[in-house]
């Protein structure tokens, strides 16, 4: 018997209700090409395959990994490897994308969804399992404490939906949080679109370091000059908390034409 380590954050998924909720909403199709995180024991790799020939399985642990193979055979290939040091680009492409399935290690979440949306081009869809807390700041609302960097983003590149909650009874050993399935689409992005995606991504995670400060601090903190904040229709005093999707998008086009100095000129800051 497989004993899990709380060093990758393992609870297994063991109440077959959920496994086949979640694949019945994931809705697989023969054709579709599909990457499943952290199968583990594989409650859902075994259900998958009753709808598509062959699914490719990024597992961590050594003796999963060496399982997931045994069990499965050629109807799968397992990438021995760290989630995050996949280039899902290698999985799909935009003219090919593939669709992605998971129950993640909670203590990982927010990295993996940063890394998923960094491969977006890559990526269809994403049905994930996650703690609720993080999955609230997926769908959160400006002027509350739950919206931030991985809000802006995860609502700017698709779309997310909270599908359906799962008791902590449904794992083994039982977390200490609880869980929610989400469906993120990267086939539905934000209408709005900046022009410069590197520099819109930059202001968003440069003034939310300066949280709960001004907006105005944090975009002077990117080297915006004291003379350009006249150009903003935004308010410079707002907090960027309380800025919409769409006024980032704002933002980052009416500074466009520092585009070079701003994302030149300072490094990328740490996820959230």
């Amino acid at each position: 018997m497989h004993r899990p380590k709380k060093s990758l954050g393992q609870n297994f998924l063991q109440d077959d209700n959920v496994s086949r909720k979640i694949v019945r909403l994931f809705a697989p199709q023969p054709a579709d090409r599909i990457v499943e995180i952290g199968p583990g024991k594989g409650a859902l790799t075994e259900l998958l395959l009753k709808s598509v020939p062959h699914l490719t399985l990024i597992e961590l642990d050594d003796s999963l990994a060496e399982e997931l193979r045994l069990r499965f055979g050629d109807a799968v290939t397992v990438v021995h490897d760290d989630v995050l040091k996949v280039p899902f680009e290698s999985c799909g492409s935009a003219e090919a994308p593939v669709r992605v399935i998971g129950n993640i290690p909670y203590n990982i979440t927010t990295p993996i969804l940063f890394h998923i949306v960094d491969a977006r081009t890559a990526i269809r869809d994403f049905v994930v399992m996650m703690q609720t807390e993080v999955a609230q700041r997926l769908v959160a609302q400006p002027r509350t404490k739950e919206y931030g960097i991985l809000t802006v983003f995860l609502q700017y590149y698709c779309t997310s939906k909270i599908l359906f909650s799962v008791s902590k009874n449904s794992f083994f050993p039982v977390p200490s949080v609880s869980s929610t399935v989400v469906h993120i689409d990267f086939t539905s992005p934000s209408p709005y679109r900046a022009v410069n995606d590197r520099l819109f991504r930059r202001i968003v995670r440069g003034t939310f370091g300066t949280r709960r400060k001004t907006l105005r601090n944090g975009l002077r903190n990117l080297g915006v000059p004291a003379t350009d904040f006249d150009r903003l229709s935004i308010d410079p005093e707002l907090r960027p908390e309380e800025l919409t999707v769409q006024d980032f998008v704002t933002v980052a086009n009416e500074l466009v034409h520092l585009s070079d100095r701003i994302v030149t000129n300072t490094t990328e800051e740490p996820h959230e």
